[in-house]
């Protein structure tokens, strides 16, 4: 072989080698850009790039003046990286002293020198993520920051903190359990209006891009991947802290004077069906009383002789019975088939009418009048109680509501029994919500109002959803039943089985009752007592209606009106004495005679005209555009209506005129009921508020 063929041959060698690595490498890219694609993408996010969640904080839920009932508040845990990229050796040397006494001062645990001690044996050891201390509320992580070294900030100090979001309840037990709470675990549950309004509350996480440093830091990065996290929203209640306050105070001293078990108290507004205050207390293993279960809104139990009120008003509505009616009790008793009912009273009511059967509440003369009425056609008394809704959920705004069971004819458990038990409030479940709602109906004048915990959902302070009062049936009955219903209610307080709970300055109408609970499967040998009130308050024009429902007292005293009557008076009577006195409308207000007529709140100018063209002495005391009137003597004086920003004006004793332009300057919306002057405002005068909320008016006509 020439020199010539050799130098070819050999050049032919590295060129089909070269040309054979390029197509190789040409391949390789090509497989690389276009085959495994996917795969080396992922692998690069895992490695130089990932994405961290960045959490919402969740809405505030707020009492009905904007206080809070429950809240999130920034924890921290925080942790030392002793090999931090920035840090130098100087700032090490220089700051540890003063890093280690700041640790020891601040978050306790260890000395200085036995903080110095660890934090250098991490550094020795190389650790990113030394635990300084978790839980570390945002006054102290502020500290933290001021310290030796951590002062320079994460990448030149090592400090890091990760912050997480614990939720406060800043009233404590007060109506913890209707607040409710997450549990969102493998057995997860759902409470309250935290379970309920959840989505509302939770807001949307958010999304970082974090990009790893050579030295294996991570750092965050803008990114396309990156998303904004958006806060909940604020969930504005019905709850009155104030009132909260008086209820569970009230029920938890009754629980703890009879040893009861458990006991709940409801407080709803008449005309909305706010629930202002709801208390639900049951005893634990330490011996005291803690909301662990919603007995107002889940419980369905007999409910013994508050269920007399209903049943006596269907057979009014039917026209079978009137008020007037006597009814034989006898010497206390009456055996239906084998069963023998009887009445508290020993020795029997002998003959009453029936408005006095439900005043001494006589289980004889209820179910006689029943049985008697309707043996041959039950059906007829079950449809008038199905009428009435009371077979219904309420379909709360809160989870958990217990069913309530009333038998029809036919049904499996049926009997001859079942009308005259029915009667006197037993063969049938309710929950003490349901009991409140239907008795709130008799004080609305028929209308049943839907319960509602929550009225409106605020973004930054304005309204996105508000919830408005729910009629649930315009009318229970006839305006003949309800009005012979409310005095019987009110002969109950006057007359009755609750004469403990009458009060000079104001009218309570309602209902005791006395049920037995069977215990276990030994039936009612072995049985506790439930003991309840409920009713409304004034009873001339209600404003709040109230039950209180006490579970197995065991000191020997087990009636209503002794054991849930008391709650409720005390309720009704702090109510009255802080709340309404100023608009309660006295019953013989007739006997009073002003001695100068009244004026009315409203616009300065008007009321001074008027007054001037009815020759009434009046005396200004202020310039204000808006006065309200005062009598002394038979003089008027005109005072200032205190206007305040953000706070709800007072409004009452003004015209329509004047309260919906007063109101709607403040930004609020106005609803009203009837005609003449402005009596009841809800939200009350000085309440908190927020641009576009409702404010309820009642007049006095």
């Amino acid at each position: 072989m020439t020199i010539r063929e050799d130098i070819v041959w050999r050049s032919s060698v590295v060129y089909y080698i070269i040309g054979s690595m390029a197509v190789i490498l040409l391949g390789r890219i090509l497989i690389l850009q276009y085959v495994q694609r996917d795969k080396w993408a992922d692998m690069s996010e895992k490695f130089v790039y990932k994405t961290a969640e960045v959490p919402a904080s969740r809405g505030d839920i707020l009492t009905d003046d904007g206080r809070l009932l429950a809240s999130s508040i920034p924890y921290y845990t925080i942790y030392m990286d002793t090999r931090s990229t920035g840090m130098s050796g100087t700032t090490w040397s220089n700051g540890i002293s003063g890093l280690s006494a700041g640790l020891s001062r601040l978050v306790g645990e260890r000395s200085a020198s036995g903080w110095r001690s660890a934090i250098t044996e991490a550094r020795r050891k190389g650790d990113r993520y030394f635990l300084i201390q978790r839980k570390v509320n945002y006054e102290t992580l502020k500290q933290l920051k001021k310290l030796p070294i951590f002062k320079e900030g994460q990448y030149k100090g090592g400090m890091v903190s990760q912050a997480e979001n614990r939720r406060i309840l800043p009233n404590s037990d007060l109506a913890a359990r209707t607040i409710g709470y997450l549990n969102l675990g493998s057995e997860g549950n759902e409470v309250g209006i935290e379970g309920s309004f959840n989505k509302e509350l939770a807001g949307r996480n958010g999304v970082a891009v974090m990009q790893r440093l050579i030295r294996g830091d991570w750092i965050t990065v803008d990114g396309a991947a990156s998303v904004n996290s958006r806060d909940g929203n604020d969930v504005v209640t019905t709850l009155d802290i104030d009132l909260q306050d008086v209820a569970t105070t009230a029920l938890l001293n009754q629980l703890r004077k009879h040893s009861a078990h458990h006991g709940c108290a409801v407080l709803m507004e008449v005309a909305t069906g706010d629930i202002k205050a709801i208390a639900n207390l049951e005893i634990g293993g330490d011996g005291d009383y803690h909301e662990t279960y919603n007995y107002a809104v889940g419980e369905s139990t007999e409910p013994g002789s508050t269920f007399k009120l209903p049943v006596l008003m269907a057979a009014l509505e039917d026209g079978v019975i009137d008020t007037g009616d006597i009814v034989d009790t006898g010497t206390g008793s009456v055996k239906f088939f084998d069963k023998i009912i009887r009445d508290t009273k020993e020795e029997g009511n002998g003959r009453i009418t029936v408005k006095e059967v439900f005043e001494k509440s006589s289980n004889v003369g209820t179910s006689k009048l029943i049985y008697q009425h309707y043996k041959d056609n039950p059906k007829d008394f079950v449809n008038r109680l199905y009428a009435m809704k009371l077979n219904e959920k309420l379909d709360l705004q809160i989870k958990g509501e217990g069913e309530p069971v009333i038998r029809y004819p036919g049904d499996k458990l049926w009997s001859g029994l079942t009308l005259p038990m029915m009667s006197h409030g037993y063969e049938v479940l309710m929950t003490p919500l349901q009991i409140l709602t239907f008795y709130n109906a008799v004080a609305n004048d028929g209308r049943m109002m839907r319960p509602r915990f929550v009225t409106e959902i605020l973004r930054n302070g304005s309204v996105v959803k508000s919830f408005s009062p729910d009629v649930i049936i315009n009318s229970i009955a006839s305006h003949s039943t309800i009005r012979k219903a409310k005095k019987m209610m009110e002969g109950v307080v006057e007359r009755g089985t609750a004469t403990n709970l009458q009060n000079a300055n104001y009218k309570i109408a309602g209902k005791t009752g006395t049920a037995q609970i069977a215990k276990g499967k030994g039936g009612y040998a072995q049985k506790s007592y439930q003991a309840s009130f409920v009713g409304y308050f004034p009873a001339e024009s209600p404003i709040y209606s109230c039950i209180v429902v006490v579970n197995s007292p065991s000191n020997g005293v087990y009636y209503g009106n002794l054991v849930a009557g008391s709650v409720f008076k005390e309720i009704s009577d702090k109510v009255y004495a802080t709340r309404f006195f100023h608009d309660y409308i006295a019953e013989n207000k007739e006997d009073v005679k002003p001695a100068a007529p009244e004026a009315g709140n409203g616009y300065r100018e008007d009321i001074n005209e008027v007054l001037s063209n009815l020759q009434v002495r009046y005396r200004r005391t202020a310039d204000d555009d808006w006065v309200a009137t005062r009598e002394s003597g038979d003089t008027i004086r005109l005072a200032a209506v205190n206007l305040q920003k953000g706070l709800v004006p007072d409004v009452r004793g003004m015209s329509l005129r004047d309260a919906v332009y007063l109101l709607e300057n403040s930004g609020l919306r106005v609803k009203y009921n009837g005609k003449g002057r402005v009596l009841r405002q809800s939200p009350e005068h000085g309440a908190r508020y927020y641009v576009g909320s409702v404010v309820s008016l009642d007049m006095n006509m």
